[in-house]
């Protein structure tokens, strides 16, 4: 896993310094229902509790993992049955293979093996490393265990349904997001950063169009209470719990961006001069420098 996940870490935006995860704060927050979610230095975490056990949405960071399980035996005694990625990227998967050892069998009782972990297919294509020549390859670890290859997947769990719905091409070609049915609460993982521009992963399936519809079908899952406040919660990859006018917001601002890109490749624009002409500017104060943003919509709508 280590060749891979620093791959991956190569591909993302610069960061700033992370920080020292052995002192890095964590945080739990009630979301709605039996749903939480755990704030942390890497993407946040669902976790949803009751009478079958912990399911987790995301991971973290692995020398996180004995801290997150300490978190989650604060809401249950039980243990951990299933871990949900909802795309490749190391600080959404990282804790993998140390909270599924930590865990107890899932969906398929009697394997006598840790938690389950569940992951669209590509994700684990993306994972699984190809062996070349005639050597050994060496174990990979953190994989998912239970992948699915169809539009969506459901089951129940804790008393509620629980659906994966898979969101292609959006912000990698493996995103799932998970929605609690009874506690209306939608885990989005990064299609969905309200504080940051979105991350357009096009060497892993990423395109701006996808990231569109995603966004859309997110509002075609969430209700909004009175004058559009409250209703469904939603679990963001990074960030605040919002609900459908926070995605609303965000949706028309990629909407709109990638709509001034395309504008500015129908005029002959190259990528410079695109870059040039500050299409962010007016969002640039809320979700911070639109740059690498404008250069992966500006090569996913065919820009050279």
């Amino acid at each position: 896993m280590i060749p891979l996940l620093l791959a991956v870490q190569a591909a993302l935006p610069a960061q700033p310094q992370p920080p020292n995860l052995e002192t890095a704060p964590l945080k739990v927050l009630p979301v709605q229902g039996n749903v939480y979610t755990l704030f942390g230095p890497g993407g946040n975490i669902t976790i949803q509790v009751g009478k079958d056990g912990a399911l987790l949405v995301d991971t973290m960071f692995a020398p996180l993992a004995p801290r997150i399980a300490a978190e989650v035996k604060k809401l249950t005694p039980l243990p951990i049955r299933i871990i949900i990625d909802t795309h490749i990227h190391p600080d959404h998967v990282g804790g993998n293979e140390p909270l599924e050892k930590m865990g107890a069998t899932g969906l398929s009782p009697g394997e006598g093996r840790g938690a389950t972990v569940i992951a669209h297919e590509n994700v684990l294509n993306r994972m699984t490393q190809p062996v070349t020549g005639k050597q050994t390859p060496e174990k990979q670890t953190g994989l998912p265990n239970h992948e699915y290859d169809t539009p969506t997947k459901d089951f129940s769990f804790n008393g509620e349904a629980v659906i994966l719905i898979h969101a292609p091409k959006a912000h990698t070609d493996g995103d799932t997001m998970v929605f609690f049915r009874r506690s209306d609460v939608l885990s989005t993982g990064d299609i969905f950063t309200p504080e940051r521009y979105p991350f357009i992963d096009l060497a892993r399936g990423g395109s701006i169009d996808g990231e569109i519809a995603a966004l859309n079908q997110i509002l075609h899952l969430t209700v909004p209470e009175q004058l559009q406040e409250g209703g469904t919660k939603v679990v963001p990859g990074h960030g605040r719990i919002c609900d459908e006018a926070d995605v609303v917001e965000y949706r028309d601002m990629v909407t709109i961006i990638r709509d001034r890109v395309r504008d500015a490749l129908k005029r002959g624009l190259n990528l410079s001069q695109v870059k040039a002409e500050k299409l962010t500017l007016d969002y640039d104060t809320r979700y911070g420098s639109g740059d690498v943003f404008v250069e992966s919509v500006y090569k996913s709508l065919g820009g050279k």
